[in-house]
């Protein structure tokens, strides 16, 4: 297809990752802060509660991941279809008929699955308690902190669906203001009240809750302020008919079974790494949470990825998808090759940052070369992920999940018996090549068929 506009490409990149990457800054903080709380008013049960409360809401919400995917994409391509996108630069607060459609399938989802969560709170912590492996005391904590956070459902499926909608809509600053809120507010409630209250640790859950309708006011306030929405019980009843949410329920099942692979993989790895004792588990550990760390760099572009693309997709304009896949590209790679360096040169020290235990620092050292090769290895599997997010390609990345986890369990099962735990790291590191690969060969195919050629 024939370009209608040239852009300036590198500028629209980094308006979309640069908000997305400050607002990651303040991610590990939390889990930092709520740990250090309890570590410093509690004992050790408090937190193993929480790490474990904390497992099983990570657990939970992954698997409504396609909220913020899903919308993100649809999103996009609705708005690059809309008029102002006729121009690059054009802030609107107007509110097409497919963005608004969108944004009311999402949060109706949203709710929906807030009700379903709410029904089986009950069933889900009882079968998850005694599938885990804990004592008594942390078993208590954990239930304990689990029923009081889940009262945050709603908020926090309704913000994951405006989040999509948002980097969907090219406002990352928007998911910015809420993420810094959100993180913030976490930090501060959580200290005040397990501080100065009688709450003690649990307020740690309770800082969380408010933190997430602290955001979710937040974000309405956004919505309400910015943009022209409507929410007349005629638009609703629109948007809601099953011809119209089709799609997004079709994207929203592969996106589904995509988050039920991702578990196998980093669940699975986690996991395993206990089969091996608990130095090696804390040397696994620290290794992904530094591996993590580089990842929250990425998320940026990927985000961009999923706004760009789409919107491009949507306004028809062929030549700029191409053009933003390759910008995107070098700059994930450039950023991929730098964190390698930075892991090479410094990563016994990081290490050493991490924890003070000589074991754990010494069993580290034969797996470093992992955290060495990990960025360059991966800043492309997680760039296509927001590209083909961009396209709403879930067929291709749900089918793209189930390869790569059988390649992740079949490397294990084949190498570890020869190898013990560095078949685990090399399992993880064929996921990500074959993420890469997949995602790769079949881009021209996915493109030319969100464009209508195949």
């Amino acid at each position: 297809m024939k370009n209608m506009r040239q852009v300036p490409l590198n500028k629209e990149v980094l308006r979309l990752a640069v908000p997305s990457l400050l607002a990651n800054i303040t991610i590990p903080l939390v889990g930092i802060v709520d740990t250090a709380i309890a570590g410093h008013i509690s004992d050790a049960s408090a937190i193993g509660g929480i790490a474990i409360g904390t497992m099983l809401f990570d657990l939970l919400y992954w698997n409504f991941g396609f909220l913020r995917v899903g919308t993100a994409g649809m999103t996009a391509q609705a708005w690059g279809k809309e008029p102002h996108s006729n121009s690059a630069h054009n802030v609107t607060h107007s509110v097409g008929a497919g963005t608004n459609a969108i944004l009311i399938q999402s949060l109706t989802t949203a709710l929906v699955a807030s009700l379903l969560i709410w029904l089986l709170q009950y069933p889900f912590i009882v079968i998850s308690l005694r599938l885990i492996p804990c004592s008594p005391e942390v078993a208590a904590f954990a239930r304990e902190y689990f029923f009081i956070r889940i009262w945050a459902a709603p908020a926090t499926l309704s913000l994951m669906a405006l989040r999509g909608w948002f980097i969907g809509m090219q406002n990352t600053i928007a998911t910015m203001i809420v993420d810094l809120v959100v993180n913030s507010v976490n930090m501060l409630a959580s200290w005040l009240l397990a501080v100065h209250t009688p709450l003690g640790a649990m307020g740690v859950a309770w800082g969380t809750l408010i933190a997430q309708y602290s955001g979710m006011a937040v974000a309405a306030g956004i919505l309400l302020t910015r943009y022209a929405v409507s929410g007349s019980l005629a638009e609703t009843r629109s948007a809601l008919q099953w011809q119209r949410m089709k799609r997004l329920m079709v994207l929203n099942k592969d996106l589904f079974i995509r988050s039920i692979c991702f578990m196998v993989v980093y669940v699975g790895f986690t996991s395993l790494s206990a089969r091996y004792g608990d130095t090696e588990l804390a040397v696994s550990s620290i290794i992904m949470k530094l591996f993590m760390l580089f990842s929250y760099f990425i998320d940026g572009f990927a985000y961009a990825g999923e706004a760009l693309t789409g919107r491009y997709i949507g306004a028809r304009e062929d030549d700029n998808v191409r053009r933003v896949v390759g910008v995107l590209l070098i700059w994930t790679l450039s950023i991929g090759i730098v964190c390698s360096l930075l892991y090479g040169i410094t990563g016994t020290s990081m290490i050493g940052v991490m924890t003070n235990d000589k074991n754990i620092i010494a069993a580290s050292k034969p797996y470093l070369i992992w955290l060495w090769l990990m960025p360059v290895a991966s800043s492309a599997a997680f760039l296509w992920d927001g590209i083909y997010i961009g396209a709403t390609a879930g067929k291709e990345l749900r089918n793209c999940m189930i390869w790569s986890a059988v390649g992740f369990a079949l490397t294990y099962a084949l190498l570890e018996r020869p190898f013990g735990m560095q078949a685990l790291y090399g399992a993880y590191f064929v996921h990500l090549a074959v993420r890469t690969l997949y995602l790769s060969l079949l881009w021209k195919d996915t493109k030319e068929k969100s464009f209508g050629v195949l």
